[in-house]
Order: structure tokens, then C-alpha cells, then sequence
């Protein structure tokens, strides 16, 4: 877990994190910014082995590490410090954004390597995917706010589904349901709701995830995507709260922790 906090922390860095299985790596989201690069380097990972990104939505705090992810894919490209090709996933608006911003800010002697060595791959809701050797499932999780895809991975014993960083919808149950593994944002704690208002920015409690996560016979459940006021207690309360909900395995992940699947 490179990021753990929602777009308005300032004691941890904002959502996002890194799947690995032996060398192969893929980034999910970048946060808010080149803190990215940091926390990639803090975690003992390399930048140019992040070869393959999936971007949920175009969010500040999701969206704009990935910048930094273009510039230095595309900067080296140029220089000839980077043999490999890279791949980067998201729905169409992901996609026009990124390349976009990159012709924006970028030189055209770099942007010149995008579709060529760099792939802005766009996804369709329901579309199935084989990245690393691993099947994944892209789908539309109908947000109100913003189009956001979430995504389904196939395990060896089970699949993991990352829902995002909103509540999970019905439309979302077939990827969901007796999921192994359950990636879910917890804006804050019920006691703290009338504080942090996480119904009127479509999110969720901790005790919300976890009555969802127990009707759908889910297995493990990883709450991120929370408030910071909370961060040196923060696994200790979410966790209680949550158990009193939901029956299998809880992870509150801090910044940086690392979870064997």
C-alpha cells in the first residue's frame, strides 16, 4: 500500500498501491502527486518496473502521480534509459485526460512515444484483460460523481475485487460477492459522520463496509481511502469497528505496509 488516505490527508499519502508477484508489478492509481515516486522507492520498488498502471478515475488525488509516471516513462524513452514499453489502463475519459495533459506539459520529442512505446489502453465496462499473466475484469462502478472503473483480478485460489474509491453498488455483485480478497474505501468512523459528512460525498463508514462485506460472504477485507485524524489509531478503530460487523479477516492498512494475499 503506497497510500492509504483520502484526497484531503495530509498525515498519509492518498490512495494507491502496487500488486506484485515475483518481477512483474502493477501500479494502481498514483495519488495526488510525485510523493509517488517516494513512496515507490520507500517500498523498495523501482519506477521504470511499474511498466503496467491501472487508473480508476481522473480524480486529483488518484490521477496526478501518474503524471509524474508519464514524465519519467516518456523523458527516458527519449534519453534511451528505457528499452521496455509500458501500458496504462483506464476508461475512455482516463485516457483523453492523460494524453491531454501529457501533450500540455510534455515536449513533443517525448510525447512522440506515446502509442508507440507507450500504450494509453482504454477499457470497456465488462472487458477482460491479461495483465502479468493474471486475468482481470475492468467494470463501471455507475458513480454519480465521476466515471470510475473498478476491477475484478483472478488468484490463484479466489479473486481479489477493488471497488474503487466509493460505496459498492449492485451492479458491482458479481464481481464482489465471495471475493477472497475486498479493497474498499471507509471515509470515517460512524461515530465521526456527522463530522467528515461521508454520505454527502458518496462514501462510507468502516461499520458501512463491513455489514456489506459479511452479506456478500467476502472474505478478507481491506478498508482505505479514510481520514487522517485518526492515523496513529487509526488500524486499532477501524478494525474494532468493523468486527463488530463482519465475520472474516480485517486489514487496516498503514502507508507502506505490505499484505501477502
Amino acid at each position: 500500500m503506497l497510500g492509504t488516505g483520502n484526497a484531503g490527508v495530509t498525515e498519509c499519502y492518498n490512495t494507491c498501491f502496487v500488486l506484485s508477484e515475483n518481477d512483474k508489478h502493477l501500479l494502481v492509481d498514483g495519488g495526488g502527486g510525485n510523493l509517488l515516486l517516494q513512496r515507490l522507492k520507500a517500498a523498495g520498488l523501482k519506477w521504470q518496473d511499474m511498466q503496467h498502471i491501472i487508473v480508476t478515475h481522473k480524480h486529483i488525488d488518484h490521477l496526478l502521480g501518474i503524471l509524474w509516471m508519464l514524465r519519467f516513462l516518456l523523458q527516458n524513452m527519449n534519453r534511451g534509459k528505457f528499452a521496455g514499453e509500458a501500458y496504462i489502463y483506464g476508461h475512455d475519459e482516463v485516457v483523453t485526460a492523460l494524453r491531454q495533459l501529457a501533450h500540455m506539459l510534455l515536449s513533443a520529442k517525448e510525447t512522440r512515444y506515446l502509442d508507440e512505446r507507450l500504450h494509453l489502453v482504454e477499457v470497456k465496462d465488462g472487458e477482460t484483460l491479461c495483465i502479468n499473466g493474471r486475468s482481470i475484469t475492468f467494470f463501471d462502478i455507475q458513480s454519480s460523481k465521476e466515471k470510475q472503473f473498478g476491477f475484478c483480478m483472478e488468484l490463484d485460489d479466489g479473486r481479489l475485487c477493488c471497488c474503487g474509491d466509493e460505496p459498492y453498488r449492485e451492479c458491482e455483485h458479481d464481481y464482489a460477492a465471495g471475493a477472497k480478497w475486498l479493497l474498499h474505501e471507509a471515509f470515517c468512523l460512524s461515530a465521526e459522520a456527522e463530522e467528515f459528512k461521508p454520505y454527502e460525498k458518496h462514501h462510507t463508514t468502516a461499520a458501512d463496509a463491513a455489514m456489506m462485506a459479511e452479506n456478500l460472504g467476502v472474505k478478507n477485507l481491506l478498508l482505505y481511502h479514510t481520514e487522517d485524524k485518526n492515523i496513529l489509531r487509526r488500524k486499532e478503530l477501524y478494525s474494532e469497528e468493523a468486527a463488530r460487523y463482519f465475520s472474516g479477516r480485517i486489514f487496516v492498512p498503514d502507508d507502506l505496509e505490505k499484505i501477502i494475499l
